[in-house]
């Protein structure tokens, strides 16, 4: 494994990372908002929506290339000899360095939430209220679970750094 490769696992996970702390500010918008009746656009605020996908643009399909590549025998077990098997090249992670982009929207599909309240200011002529389409349960819950994203490139970054201490004590 080249030197490139061991610190590829560090790109990854700072990508991770910064896809989670970007998830997790999105929440903590829309948290913040769930209330908000008119914003500086006109109406109420719409909930936004973080999408995460691969650096090169559409996501890959790795783990069933993996799978494939197994089942068809061309990623097997080491043999005992270099003569039983010719090498095989690492498996390579598609387009380069296999960071991931994101893209905040707005959730224009949800439908928004009407509450009657006839002295509200941002009343309409029937007395209600267009309230934004946040759920405040499952932003707590999307929030617990980049939270726990969050975490786990944490440990990948704490293994990784591990690996490279122990494989300099070779």
């Amino acid at each position: 494994m080249s030197d490139s490769n061991l610190f590829h696992a560090f790109d990854l996970s700072a990508s991770g990372l910064s896809a989670q702390r970007a998830r997790l500010n999105v929440i903590a918008e829309n948290l913040a908002n769930a209330q908000t009746t008119r914003t500086p656009e006109g109406g109420p605020y719409r909930r936004r929506v973080l999408t995460v996908a691969e650096a090169g643009g559409a996501s890959s399909d790795l783990f069933e290339r993996l799978l494939n590549a197994t089942r068809n025998a061309s990623l097997g077990p080491a043999r005992t000899s270099p003569k039983h098997l010719e090498p095989i090249d690492p498996i390579r992670f598609p387009n380069g360095r296999n960071a991931v982009t994101w893209n905040v929207a707005a959730d224009e599909t949800s439908p928004l939430r009407w509450e009657y309240e006839p002295g509200h200011p941002d009343a309409n002529a029937e007395g209600y209220v267009a309230y934004p389409n946040v759920d405040v349960i499952k932003e707590m819950v999307d929030l617990m679970a980049a939270s726990r994203a969050y975490e786990a490139n944490v440990t990948v970054l704490g293994a990784t750094k591990s690996m490279l201490r122990k494989a300099l004590e070779i």
